[in-house]
């Protein structure tokens, strides 16, 4: 049986985290001169992603530092390590 496809959380629509994710791009292009994925270096499709997740105890919105932009691919992929990391106890 196939995985379900992954839903966005009410909480990554919200005007807040929209807002929070518009000042880390802005943060992000002074600092690196464009935005782009930390994994592989592709422009679409991108993604702000919480170093340590929500689901594992990380802040809803953390330090700009401690937030890091993928790909939609690269995104999906450390997604499912996490979840696999969890479904291990660890």
């Amino acid at each position: 049986m196939a995985a379900l496809p992954k839903v966005a959380e009410r909480f990554y629509q919200s005007k807040a985290w929209l807002d929070y994710r518009r000042r880390h791009a802005a943060w992000t292009r002074a600092r690196l001169g464009g935005l782009w994925c930390c994994q592989c270096g592709g422009t679409r499709r991108l993604i702000l992603d919480h170093r340590v997740e929500r689901k594992d105890g990380g802040p809803d919105f953390p330090p700009f530092e401690q937030a890091d932009w993928y790909c939609g691919g690269c995104h999906n992929r450390k997604t499912a390590q996490a979840r696999a990391a969890r479904a291990r106890g660890g």
